[in-house]
């Protein structure tokens, strides 16, 4: 059986990165994640290093571009890595753009370094389209019998892009073996993406666990509760602050705020505190968000059948006239002081969506302290990150500290699951379920300890059902 080492993203949900080991002179490796919140350790810079042997990958497999996935590559690349970088084709248009803003973060601000690993990083990346086989060792070509590898990306329905990968490895003695690799799959009936389906089967399945222990609502009652968290805004006159990655999350919300006021033009029905719905601001306080969007937009081809019909009907699910985008850090201060001060209802989306960094901060300081705004959180707050802090303390009236000052939390405090791009732990049991072979190894990957707990007793359990043989690592 193949050996795979956990370089990240197994004791914990961010970093991940995993080699899949196929013999002593060659291996492969699946993203190569940046730790954050309480994965992140005090010696961050130590940690980012890539101190394990990369002598031996002869690829870096991509699932999708989330910094959790992808942020360690630059330090990757400083390590020596000039190996194919392999991903779908909406991920080769977006890595660029967001391993361009990891380095302005994380690494330099050197124009001319940052230009010089964007070359790199853009002569290293193969794209290949979904469903096809991709050959990444080959020795039968040198003459001698040995081993042969392919792979292949699948969706994964998390962001777009974002893919699931399956390895077709034979053995030098001809024996054969499959592993799969979910990355992070998403969940059914997510906005603009369609649903991931299952492999025929595999040996050993590599499966995320973010959300192994709860389900989500459905897409019905998700977007009613979105909904109904606005609209109390709406009548106290605030804010809707809502963290949410530069990348996916940001897209799928703006799909689903161009249904809401699509609807209520129709209704042509006044709001509450009479405002309509249909004048509310809907603000993208992020220049990289609006980057993703535009190419979002340029990826048409690749969203599902939903916004397909929505594009034929004249509508434009993430180009709509309430839409307004901040570029500079001038006009992201103003805003917040407009905001702050006006009481005009707006919906402000900004990055991290952790709380993490990035605008939203700024939000929060200005207007956690005031009852009329409120917080909503639409996506997985990692443990020892503010975003978290805040949706543990803000609903029992507690308090943050942001930059060293202490605030109290009057704004309300909502969180909707259900706009997870995490499959729960229904959709986790199904991408096993549906697979006509199943796999006789599960490693749980990308979860905290009690969803990888909860996930696991549910595996064994469905294993148990049907008298299949199961090992479970976590």
């Amino acid at each position: 059986m193949l050996d795979i080492i956990h370089h990240g993203g197994v004791a914990g949900v961010t970093g991940s990165c995993h080699q899949l080991i196929l013999n002593h002179e060659h291996s492969l490796l699946v993203d190569c994640g940046l730790f954050q919140g309480e994965d992140a350790q005090e010696d961050s810079f130590q940690q980012l290093q890539i101190e394990f042997d990369i002598s031996t990958v002869k690829a870096l497999i991509i699932t999708h571009v989330h910094i959790d996935h992808v942020g360690r590559l630059p330090y990757l690349l400083a390590a020596g890595f000039k190996g194919p970088i392999i991903c779908s084709i909406p991920s080769a248009m977006l890595l660029p753009l967001v391993i361009e803003d990891a380095l302005k973060i994380g690494f330099t601000r050197n124009a001319e370094l940052i230009q010089r690993f964007q070359t790199q990083l853009e002569s290293q990346i193969i794209s290949v389209p979904y469903g096809k086989w991709h050959t990444v060792v080959n020795e039968s070509e040198k003459g001698k019998q040995g081993i042969t590898t392919q792979i292949k990306l699948k969706r994964a329905g998390h962001i777009l892009g974002s893919s699931y990968v399956e390895v077709a490895h034979q053995h030098g003695d001809g024996a054969k073996e499959r592993v799969v690799f979910s990355g992070d799959l998403g969940a059914p009936y997510a906005p603009l993406l369609p649903a991931p389906k299952s492999p025929y089967g595999c040996d050993q399945l590599v499966l995320e666990s973010t959300y192994g222990d709860r389900q989500h609502a459905n897409r019905r009652k998700r977007r009613a509760a979105l909904k109904t968290a606005i609209e109390q805004a709406l009548t106290n006159g605030g804010t809707v602050m809502v963290p949410a990655f530069s990348i996916g999350r940001t897209q799928e919300l703006l799909y689903e705020l161009e249904s809401i006021i699509f609807d209520a033009k129709r209704k042509a029905k006044k709001r509450r505190g009479n405002l309509q719905w249909q004048d509310m601001e809907i603000i993208v306080d992020s220049p990289l968000a609006a980057r993703f969007t535009n190419v979002y937009r340029q990826l048409k081809p690749y969203w599902d059948k939903e916004a397909q019909r929505r594009l034929r009907s004249g509508r434009h699910p993430l180009s709509f006239e309430n839409l307004y985008t901040i570029e500079s850090h001038e006009a992201h201060e103003q805003t917040v002081q407009y905001l702050t001060k006006t009481g005009r209802p707006a919906i402000v989306i900004a990055a991290s969506g952790m709380c993490a960094g990035g605008r939203i901060v700024n939000y929060l300081k200005a207007m956690l302290g005031d009852e009329r705004h409120q917080v909503l959180f639409v996506g997985y707050q990692g443990v020892g990150t503010l975003g978290r802090a805040i949706q543990q303390c803000g609903p029992r009236g507690g308090w943050v500290e942001i930059e060293s000052q202490r605030i109290d939390i009057k704004a309300g405090v909502t969180t909707i699951s259900g706009y997870s791009a995490h499959a729960d732990q229904k959709n986790l049991l199904n991408f096993v379920k549906r697979m006509r072979r199943w796999p006789h190894t599960i490693r749980l990957v990308h979860g905290e300890h009690t969803a990888k707990t909860a996930l696991k007793n549910e595996l064994e359990a469905l294993y148990q059902r049907k008298s299949k043989p199961l090992n479970i690592n976590m």
